[in-house]
């Protein structure tokens, strides 16, 4: 149930997101150390022509950019394939507020692609694109926020990680169904340490997990690196519809047991919270991440990034202090943000609800309501009403809750957003709460009753 709960929200919540409309560009830019490529007019060197689509005042070609700055995500083809299979990335991402660009090199069949070169096109035009950003005359001048990343399919993903290692111009990296490459992408994997998200669908018969995206993924050296399994999935079904990856897909998978609408659907739930945390700094995003990452329907993976440590109010008198030691601090008054109150601590001056957004290297959190008053002799809401009793905790399955009052209560469940899951009613002295469809982490339990509120925080195993 919570699962589907899960996706419901998720459904709710994109479809609320502001969407731009769809501009395009076709920019050819150069490299005059090296030769050969697509396109003309960049220049002498490498000719590396790349379609462009970002937010637009109205959709077209050349059409202005919208109000405002926005990251860059540049974009690897998979092999004999060219940008246009690509229609569902830059149609739902460049209407979400990124710029997409596609380079159109080492696309063919005869001769065979290079690798290392359509690695290289992928890091310069990275780097080119947030050159934009200061170059007069350019449409995107003023526009590019200096956040980048990378992102490929097949051969495309293999080229991402030979154009991530060691590069210092981006923030992450995106693999769908990465290919090993001439020169070796897991032999470079180990000098790419930015956050990374690798897809693999389980019925891929083109590029074996087991021969590429599994390889690539273990060598990478990112501190926060994610693997996803998409059960039934294929391998050119993170596109559209292609005959030459369709041809090959054709011939060695027959156990795809899902439609491209579906695996599409299930990237795009995984990968939008991703994408909103790492390119645009959402910190919040990265809980939603965490969620769909065990909580999506017909996915299953792996994860080294660390958790996001729950937070609470301690209080001395008037002197509130956020639980957990974190990079940056945010105190709130009513839910209102408090000006210059970015410390661990802050004096209350004022009767009210207190909480605190703590933000860590990965994700933030924001504390449950501590309610001060009486000039200082403030109550926390794990104070102000008789104890229940909560066990086992932490908890595999049944969470039994006893109130010995005979009092009707509300018990919700929180994930560590403070986010509702769900909630029941009782007068009951003995109540259960069922987490056994759940994933394993923290959550708090609210408990509001006829004399206040309580909250419990909870370890799912």
């Amino acid at each position: 149930m919570n699962k589907i709960l899960f996706l419901f929200s998720v459904f709710i919540s994109l479809n609320l997101t502001a969407q731009y409309q769809v501009g395009h560009t076709t920019i050819t830019f150069n490299d005059p150390g090296r030769t050969g490529g697509t396109g003309s007019g960049g220049g002498p060197g490498r000719q590396i022509q790349t379609e462009i689509y970002y937010p637009a005042t109205s959709a077209g070609d050349n059409t202005p950019l919208v109000s405002g700055q926005f990251p860059v995500i540049t974009f690897g083809h998979g092999f004999a394939m060219a940008w246009d299979a690509y229609t569902n990335i830059w149609q739902r991402y460049a209407a979400k507020g990124y710029i997409l660009a596609f380079p159109r090199t080492e696309g063919g069949l005869i001769p065979s692609p290079s690798h290392a070169d359509f690695g290289t096109d992928l890091r310069q035009v990275s780097q080119k694109m947030l050159a934009l950003n200061s170059t007069a005359g350019s449409i995107f001048n003023g526009k590019i926020k200096q956040r980048a990343m990378i992102m490929g399919h097949s051969m495309g993903g293999g080229a991402t990680i030979l154009a991530s290692a060691n590069n210092t111009n981006i923030v992450g990296i995106v693999g769908l169904a990465p290919a090993e490459t001439d020169p070796e992408a897991t032999l470079a994997a180990p000098d790419v340490t930015v956050p990374a998200l690798i897809f693999s669908g389980t019925a891929d018969g083109v590029t074996p997990a087991a021969e590429h995206h599994t390889p690539i993924y273990n060598g990478l050296a990112s501190s926060c690196k994610n693997f996803v399994n998409i059960v039934g999935g294929g391998h050119c079904y993170f596109a559209q519809t292609n005959f030459n990856c369709d041809f090959g897909e054709g011939t060695s998978s027959p156990d795809i047991a899902i439609d491209r609408a579906q695996q599409q659907q299930l990237t795009y739930t995984i990968l939008d919270p991703w994408l909103d945390y790492i390119l645009n700094e959402n910190c919040e995003a990265y809980t939603s991440f965490q969620t769909a990452l065990t909580s999506t329907t017909g996915t299953n993976g792996i994860s080294t990034c660390p958790s996001v440590a729950a937070v609470s109010i301690n209080a001395n008198g008037a002197v509130l202090t956020a639980s957990t030691t974190g990079i940056s601090y945010q105190w709130y008054f009513n839910n209102s943000p408090i000006n210059n109150a970015t410390s661990q601590s802050y004096t209350a001056t004022q009767d009210g609800n207190y909480t605190v957004k703590v933000t860590y290297q990965y994700g933030c959190v924001t504390s449950p309501a501590y309610a001060y008053s009486n000039g200082g002799s403030g109550v926390g809401i794990d104070e102000n009403i008789i104890v229940f009793k909560l066990y086992p905790n932490p908890v595999s399955n049944i969470l039994n809750i006893n109130n010995l009052s005979g009092k009707i209560a509300t018990y919700t469940l929180l994930d560590l957003s403070g986010r509702p899951i769900f909630s029941i009613e009782s007068s009951d002295a003995n109540v259960s709460m069922d987490l056994s469809k759940f994933s394993s982490g923290n959550y708090f339990v609210n408990i509001e009753g006829f004399s206040g509120k309580k909250t419990y925080r909870i370890v799912k195993d």
